[in-house]
């Protein structure tokens, strides 16, 4: 039986959509234009249910800079490489960032850049597996699955970026 939860809430000024199944967080959706055919067949809890593990109140205290550092159990579905990356994307500090190529280096496979930035791409629980994290190797924001403007805001959050550079 596989079945799965979720629950959603705006926090920050972001809409949030947690899923989980019973093992850990599968996914988590940052301002969706709709509820795709995952959440459609999941059923919605309540956003303190245990079946959400917390993950919400972590959020808040995240968005609220009083965490920085999730203590969340993940139910991760993807290859190998995937969760390779995303492991090592665990290992980068809040308000730290580093480069595709520093990320491909650091799985061992320089030449791997566009594939490391693939997967980044690919990950199913931004935020607690922070891919926001990674910029261009010349300190430029590049890529996010939910915006440009949301990495921004969360790489302003956490003091890696200045708001001087937006001026």
């Amino acid at each position: 039986m596989n079945e799965t939860y979720y629950s959603e809430e705006i926090i920050s000024g972001i809409k949030i959509i947690v899923l989980a199944s019973r093992k850990g967080i599968k996914k988590i959706f940052l301002n969706p234009k709709e509820k795709g055919p995952e959440l459609l067949s999941s059923t919605k809890l309540h956003n303190d249910d245990p079946y959400l593990f917390g993950a919400l109140n972590q959020l808040r205290e995240y968005f609220a800079g009083e965490r920085k550092k999730f203590n969340l159990p993940l139910d991760l579905e993807g290859t190998d490489f995937q969760k390779k990356v995303w492991k090592e994307l665990q290992k980068i500090p809040y308000g730290k960032t580093i480069s595709y190529k520093a990320l491909s280096e650091k799985i061992g496979n320089v030449k791997a850049i566009r594939a490391v930035g693939k997967a980044n791409g690919q990950n199913p629980v931004a935020i607690i597996v922070p891919c926001h994290r990674v910029i261009g190797s010349d300190g430029n924001l590049t890529g996010y699955a939910s915006g440009l403007d949301i990495k921004e805001k969360l790489l302003l959050l956490e003091g890696a970026i200045s708001p001087d550079l937006f001026d």
